[in-house]
């Protein structure tokens, strides 16, 4: 049996940078839950079947993940649009529980990142962290990460943090909430590196 830590979080949190140091540390599999969500709304949205991508959910092949337009702005708006459809999201159940399940590598377990980690994709994981911040930390880091050139006026970014935030949070089927045995970590005023060492300290392991 597979070790799983479940990870999750709002949009920019640190939860990302989080599961990849610890699979890193710790030598586990890694899988960003998200990039599914945002493989299925990029390629979705071109098809006008932004309102109905259950379909593509259901075809979505590993190769989906490596495209190079999964990181941008406008991806996690579709991927967060598309994540609100309970048929995407029990089509790409399957493909999570496997990969925690069966971690590829011959690696001994798993660390997963994602929006229902611990509440449904894994609601037994051995550890589950929730890893927040503010609004305004977020949309910050989301405003910096944008090319000077091209990006919107922070004010901008802040409204679709706070707009993804309530669709996350009000959907109907597995919203964004901590799991009740979630080990909660605000990063807002946190380092990567403190980060880190505090979520090792919680799963009882030193660096």
């Amino acid at each position: 049996m597979s070790f799983v830590i479940a990870i999750d979080g709002p949009a920019a949190a640190g939860k990302g940078t989080l599961a990849k140091a610890l699979a890193e540390q710790l030598d586990l599999a890694y899988l960003d839950t998200g990039l599914l969500y945002r493989a299925v709304g990029v390629k979705a949205e071109p098809q006008g079947a932004l309102e109905d991508a259950g379909t593509i959910a259901r075809a979505l092949e590993p190769h989906d993940l490596d495209r190079e337009d999964l990181r941008t702005h406008e991806a996690g708006t579709l991927a967060s649009k598309v994540a609100a459809q309970p048929e995407v999201r029990s089509a790409l159940l399957d493909f999570q529980r496997a990969f925690g399940s069966r971690p590829p590598g011959g690696k001994k377990g798993a660390v997963l990142d994602g929006r229902d980690i611990g509440t449904v994709i894994f609601p037994d994981a051995e550890t589950k962290l929730f890893v927040t911040a503010s609004a305004e930390v977020r949309a910050r880091r989301r405003y910096d990460e944008l090319d000077p050139q091209t990006r919107p006026p922070f004010d901008e970014v802040l409204a679709k943090v706070k707009e993804r935030d309530a669709r996350d949070q009000g959907r109907a089927d597995a919203p964004l909430r901590p799991a009740e045995d979630a080990h909660l970590i605000d990063t807002s005023e946190m380092t990567a590196e403190a980060v880190l060492n505090l979520a090792l300290s919680i799963l009882g392991k030193d660096r």
